[in-house]
């Protein structure tokens, strides 16, 4: 079961019993000092959000090297913001965010863009196997013409999806072979078996060291989209979670972020059997900063 609201505050009351928790998940008692090379016993130094080495006084800023860094914005209030991000199945706008802990819209969108890098990161990028299917879509701005290449002010995301496993979502400048296959080889392992739709710029698959099949989607007609085990459904369903989120929760996001708006819609697919394990993931998992 998911945290409730309850369960948040009395798991952290304030920011001391949030920094305890990072100390705790990140280092921990009997953690080596870096200086002194001694297992230490560390103690929190008033005030300040740092623990003391208890041989040499060296210190440890337990927010150093995460979004939390440079924050002037209670750690608390980071933790719940990231507790709401795990407890929606459509997302948080930021005038939601900024409605919720009580700050600038200017930080709650901040807020908001580093929580979703920061599950793109936790989330890693683990190669997909087995069955995948791929497709892409083409999300906002207005068409021109009669042909998708002439659709002005749209990002394309290209979407992979392990059968019964996670997906791996990307922005890319075009549906062309040579801009898809460099991507495709990035997140999906050497022998497996990819699904797609007719698409011309699938063809060469197998030409990479993938199984390729393919389903037409040129009817309306449901025994057009699967033919035996072949079908991109998966994919499509995400893609439908996707663009509804961005209608009903943000309205519009540009092309310049959709990738980590894509990523945390990622994140929450990646967890779905386990949605319990969302929070305390982002919580206690901090890879390295870039």
């Amino acid at each position: 079961m998911k945290t409730t609201v309850k369960q948040f505050f009395k798991q952290f009351p304030s920011d001391d019993s949030c920094l305890e928790h990072l100390f705790t998940v990140r280092f921990g008692q009997g953690h080596e000092c870096p200086k002194c090379n001694r297992s230490a016993n560390w103690y929190r130094i008033t005030g300040r959000p740092v623990f003391s080495c208890q041989w040499c006084g060296n210190h440890i800023y337990p927010m150093a090297g995460t979004l939390f860094e440079d924050s002037h914005t209670s750690l608390q209030s980071w933790f719940y913001a990231i507790y709401l991000f795990t407890t929606t199945r459509h997302g948080v706008s930021g005038k939601e965010l900024q409605r919720q802990i009580g700050v600038t819209y200017k930080t709650a969108w901040r807020m908001a863009n580093q929580i979703r890098q920061h599950m793109a990161k936790v989330d890693g990028n683990d190669q997909l196997s087995g069955i995948v299917e791929i497709d892409e879509v083409i999300v906002g701005g207005k068409q021109k013409g009669k042909h998708k290449a002439r659709f002005a002010g749209k990002t394309t995301l290209l979407g992979m999806v392990e059968r019964g496993g996670n997906v791996a979502v990307k922005t890319v400048p075009d549906a062309r072979s040579h801009t898809l296959f460099p991507v495709i080889e990035r997140h999906v392992a050497k022998g497996a078996e990819i699904h797609t739709d007719k698409s011309s710029a699938y063809r060469s698959l197998k030409h990479l060291g993938y199984g390729h099949k393919s389903v037409s989607h040129s009817s309306f007609s449901s025994q057009n989209h699967v033919s035996g085990n072949c079908h991109v459904n998966t994919v499509e369903g995400f893609w439908s979670l996707l663009q509804k989120a961005i209608r009903g929760t943000h309205v519009w996001v540009s092309g310049k972020h959709l990738e980590k708006y894509a990523a945390e819609f990622a994140f929450r697919f990646n967890r779905r059997a386990c949605p319990a394990s969302m929070f305390p993931a982002l919580v206690s998992v901090f890879p390295p900063l870039k």
